[in-house]
């Protein structure tokens, strides 16, 4: 079972700006510890820190992770990356920066700290998958030159180099492979397909699904995605992973897409276009060592999860809202 600290501790979060990074130290803050959030703002927002300004245990600093830093931790979550195809194809060669030359940085601080690190890992690590459910001990099916290898070939890559540092330094490191997360702060441009088919919904715009609809998914909720996460920080020293963190409910995208509609009270129609080249047919968690090792399992179902996200999604399309 996870062991659970009760003392205060100083605590970086890498990409803190983002989605996932934002809840995640709203949660650290409200427990009392003290947070350095570090992000550059390529795809995270001031909009979801400013909440956090006036806290007197935030603070935050402005940097780019692929470039050395030296500040002072008890503990670092590394989720510096960009997350959605979206951001990561953008600038492809930056995005393979930012997983590799941003993970070695983040090690060596921790080496220097001799403190814990929790490295955002992905379930794009599986690529394609050949197996189903997934399980931390299948290698995956990749491809590696494809227009989503800089994710998936970069976090791969990461994970390398967090297990060399634990096997050469002794770095007391721990990896999440993170399924599919949504919920609110999610950034309405990201491409995903929760905030894709919410947007349209709520517009009225035809929802736009690539392919037949049958590919599956599984959407965590992000409140349970976080709690994953701190329990694997605070789990025992010999808990390292890969482990799993999402839901096993699996969807197709068109059950997803049709329970959008019916949630928004939408007249949008459906409409079919080309699958994208490497897209994954089948995205499904098994979460056993979750369960078994860290005590975990998502609560929040997707209905009740949708109609959070999109109550935040009709506030935040109002006139005058933009991204920042």
């Amino acid at each position: 079972m996870a062991r659970l600290y009760d003392s205060r501790k100083r605590i970086i979060v890498t990409g803190g700006a983002g989605f996932l990074g934002s809840h995640l130290m709203d949660r650290l803050i409200s427990r009392g510890h003290e947070v350095i959030c570090i992000d550059n703002f390529f795809t995270g927002t001031k909009k979801n820190i400013e909440h956090l300004k006036d806290k007197w245990n935030f603070e935050f600093i402005r940097h780019d992770v692929t470039l050395p830093m030296s500040y002072e931790a008890d503990e670092i979550y590394n989720l510096a990356c960009p997350a959605s195809p979206t951001h990561y194809q953008h600038d492809p060669i930056q995005t393979t920066r930012t997983s590799v030359l941003g993970a070695l940085n983040i090690l060596d601080l921790a080496t220097r700290l001799k403190c814990r690190v929790l490295q955002a890992s992905t379930s794009e690590i599986y690529g394609d998958p050949e197996i189903h459910p997934q399980v931390e001990t299948y290698w995956g099916n990749v491809n590696p030159i494809g227009p989503r290898s800089c994710y998936d070939e970069g976090k791969r890559c990461a994970e390398t180099l967090f297990f060399d540092y634990r096997r050469q330094y002794g770095l007391r490191v721990k990896v999440a492979r993170i399924f599919n997360t949504y919920g609110t702060r999610m950034h309405p441009a990201d491409g995903r397909v929760v905030s894709n088919f919410v947007l349209q919904a709520l517009r009225g715009d035809p929802i736009t699904i690539f392919g037949q609809g049958s590919q599956t998914r599984s959407f965590c909720y992000v409140d349970d995605l976080v709690e994953g996460l701190i329990r694997l920080m605070e789990s025992d020293e010999g808990v390292t992973g890969p482990i799993n963190l999402g839901n096993p409910d699996e969807f197709t995208i068109r059950e997803l897409a049709e329970m959008v509609i019916e949630q928004v009270g939408s007249s949008s129609k459906i409409v079919f276009e080309p699958l994208p080249q490497d897209d994954p047919r089948q995205r499904q968690p098994d979460i056993s060592q979750a369960k078994a090792l860290l005590g975990w399992e998502p609560k929040v179902k997707l209905r009740d999860g949708l109609a959070r996200t999109i109550e935040f999604f009709r506030e935040s399309i109002l006139p005058g809202y933009a991204p920042s």
